[in-house]
């Protein structure tokens, strides 16, 4: 007979005569099953079963030191962030099941984003152009003050059409990077689809 069931036969023969608030917790210290009431303070450290009232037995596990804790948590953060990936992701396919009915539509969306860039990229050179032809003109307006204070009006002007010729230099050059991201994102998109309609 084990040492366990010898503990449990015995809670539950003096089960009639404990109180109803009596527990009898019991451990193994180096091989050897302690028990009592109130518990040895060997049983503090360690992993015990708790037998209450009528010989109903719970198991406590050791108290966690210090490194077990934080590997705990981090193993329940990495769970976690695993579930969030999980479902960001299932939320993109049903977004993508919902857009699209085959991969033609894919490319057609792919084409239909690079044009709307290219017609920013068109508008901005229009922008960019008409700024550089003000620059010209402030330019020659400022041989006048050369000698004397600028008029706080004309630099503003100039200012903010030096901001403009910026932005839209910027503009321009941002074109071929976003025509870029959008052909690597909807080849994407493509081969998920793929996957998901079970097509090879």
């Amino acid at each position: 007979m084990s040492l366990k069931t010898s503990a449990v036969l015995l809670v539950i023969g003096l089960g009639l005569s404990l109180p109803a608030t009596a527990r009898i917790v019991c451990c193994d210290v180096n091989g050897k099953r302690t028990c009592g009431d109130p518990p040895p303070v060997q049983c503090d450290a360690r992993a015990k079963t708790v037998f209450s009232k009528g010989g109903v037995a719970k198991e406590v596990e050791a108290p966690l030191t210090a490194e077990q804790r934080a590997a705990r948590e981090a193993e329940e953060t990495r769970k976690k962030e695993e579930q969030r990936k999980a479902a960001e992701q299932a939320r993109k396919d049903r977004a993508l099941l919902d857009s699209y009915s085959n991969e033609k539509e894919v490319d057609a969306a792919r084409d239909r984003s690079i044009a709307d860039i290219e017609k920013n990229a068109e508008q901005a050179k229009n922008r960019l152009e008409s700024a550089q032809a003000r620059q010209k003109k402030f330019e020659q307006e400022k041989e006048f003050y050369l000698k004397k204070p600028m008029p706080a009006h004309l630099k503003k002007q100039i200012e903010d059409n030096e901001a403009e010729i910026a932005t839209q230099q910027k503009a321009l050059a941002q074109k071929d990077v976003d025509i870029a991201a959008a052909r690597e994102r909807f080849e994407a998109d493509k081969q998920r689809y793929r996957q998901l309609s079970g097509k090879k």
